[in-house]
């Protein structure tokens, strides 16, 4: 079959030359038969819709040809004639080359719709009135997309990769890649990148990067004041400088909450990340976070959860001195009850093995652990409880007046790793529901992380392979140093 329509194929990039003998190269006679055959190619193939021979045969038949000869082949069968370049340029034909590409195709028709315009300076781009795609010219542009390193730091544990993998190739704990504390930032974050580079053995110079902004807590009291706002410029103008320092020829940053979004196939919504040492409830239009709105923060995070089970198995005399155990433990064990009074009275008892500790049982402690999201008292803290937090942000966007439709922050993405416990969707969702009114609460739906504990990771990769990367969404350090040059010195030092 194949060697059947490698030879149709031959001969239909063959039609246009002339059969019979060729004059000797560079003759009148050569000149003229040259002239003779382009003015009869132009008139035949390109003047009509005719395929000559191959007129008999179905259109689906030939569209099924230029899909078993693939994207190469069939992008050159456009310079053949007019009919072969109008099957040839076909949505459906490039719609089916992109389906067996690496990336899913939901991703890739989401990307290239809403994120391929660049980020929110663009505020047409998260409307549905864009014109159709052109899926050949997507299929170029992504084939040429170059690999990017992305990098994000996270709270806890950073995760790093190339844009073309499936999935992170290290990760780290991210305290101890960023040396020492008291050190300026700038020099922090040298020191991190620096880290990064040397373990993933490239050349700052040779990619872009996509850095994952995590949210700054600088004054521990409101996300949207002038020492917030200053404090997420500086680090974010530190950042870029370091890395154009380092010769890196293009840079992305993105906030850690919006990526989580985008992984999702949203660009508004609320976004409930589970940090190392916090909680963040972000609220997202457009793909832009409204910390004019408000971004709720809570207290607690995946460090107190594993620290409360470590409390709950000493007071059962369970010995386990590391917290990488625990944390362990938590991760196969605990889940979030539905309803905590009534899991009470159940047997809840389940055991696991954690590599070189041994095995661990617990009962009561696997749902007893993920509860102080939702009654903080239970580990000894005044804070507010999750669902509490959740819906106090909901409250603010409803009276925000926020132009568009007023149910964009009715749904809620989980992300963050202590998110993906089974049963959290499903509990907050049920305390939303009932903590709220109805004209608030109808229509809320609560979800799981997209990739896990990677969302943020995932977002940024579908950034970096939209068809625009480079030219929407990258900072190139010629531009970078003409706008600190207008605005005045960077201020890394007070870092």
């Amino acid at each position: 079959m194949a060697m059947l329509l490698r030879k149709v194929w031959d001969s239909v990039l063959a039609r246009a030359a002339a059969p019979g003998a060729d004059p000797p190269p560079g003759s009148p006679r050569a000149r003229r038969a040259h002239a003779q055959r382009a003015e009869q190619f132009q008139y035949q193939y390109h003047g009509s819709l005719s395929l000559g021979a191959l007129d008999a045969v179905p259109t689906d038949v030939l569209a099924q040809i230029l899909r078993l000869l693939g994207p190469l082949d069939a992008a050159r069968s456009s310079a053949v004639c007019r009919a072969w370049r109008v099957l040839a340029s076909d949505n459906g034909l490039w719609a089916f080359f992109l389906r067996l590409g690496p990336e899913p195709w939901d991703l890739v028709v989401f990307a290239e719709t809403h994120l391929a315009a660049g980020p929110v300076s663009h505020p047409w781009l998260y409307y549905d009135s864009s014109p159709q795609l052109s899926f050949k010219q997507i299929y170029g542009l992504r084939a040429v997309v170059p690999g990017t390193l992305i990098v994000d730091g996270g709270s806890g544990y950073c995760k790093y990769g190339w844009s073309k993998y499936a999935a992170p190739s290290g990760r780290c704990a991210t305290f101890l890649e960023f040396g020492n504390i008291e050190a300026p930032m700038y020099a922090r974050l040298r020191h991190f990148f620096s880290t990064i580079y040397t373990r993933m053995q490239i050349k700052p110079s040779t990619q872009p990067v996509i850095v994952v902004l995590p949210l700054c807590h600088s004054d521990g009291l409101s996300y949207y004041t002038q020492s917030a706002r200053a404090s997420r410029k500086q680090y974010k103008e530190t950042l870029y400088s370091v890395l154009f320092d380092m010769n890196v020829p293009a840079v992305c940053a993105v906030d850690q909450a919006v990526l989580s979004l985008y992984a999702s196939k949203r660009t508004s919504g609320i976004v409930v990340h589970i940090g190392f040492n916090t909680t963040s409830v972000v609220p997202i239009f457009q793909g832009r976070v409204m910390y004019e709105i408000g971004v709720e923060t809570v207290g607690q995070g995946a460090l107190k959860l594993t620290g409360f089970l470590k409390e709950l198995m000493q007071r059962r005399n369970i010995s386990c001195e590391s917290l990488y155990t625990v944390r362990a433990i938590k991760e196969k064990l605990c889940y979030v009850a539905a309803d905590y009074e009534a899991e009470l009275r159940k047997d809840t008892q389940a055991s696991c093995e954690v590599d070189g500790e041994g095995w661990f049982t617990l009962s009561e402690e696997r749902f007893k652990t993920p509860e102080i999201l939702f009654q903080p008292h239970m580990g000894g803290m005044r804070a507010m409880g999750l669902h509490k937090a959740v819906a106090l942000c909901m409250d603010h966007c409803y009276t925000s007046g926020t132009v568009g439709d007023d149910s964009w922050y009715k749904t809620v993405i989980l992300a963050g790793g202590s998110s993906c416990l089974p049963g959290l969707p499903e509990r907050l969702e049920k305390e939303l529901h009932q903590f709220l009114p109805p004209y608030i609460s109808e229509g809320i739906r609560v979800l799981p992380p997209s990739f896990g504990t990677d969302s943020a990771w995932f977002g940024a990769k579908m950034i970096s392979n939209v068809s625009t990367f480079t030219e929407a969404w990258c900072v190139k350090k010629k531009q970078f140093r003409q706008k600190t040059r207008r605005n005045g010195p960077l201020f890394m030092n007070s870092w």
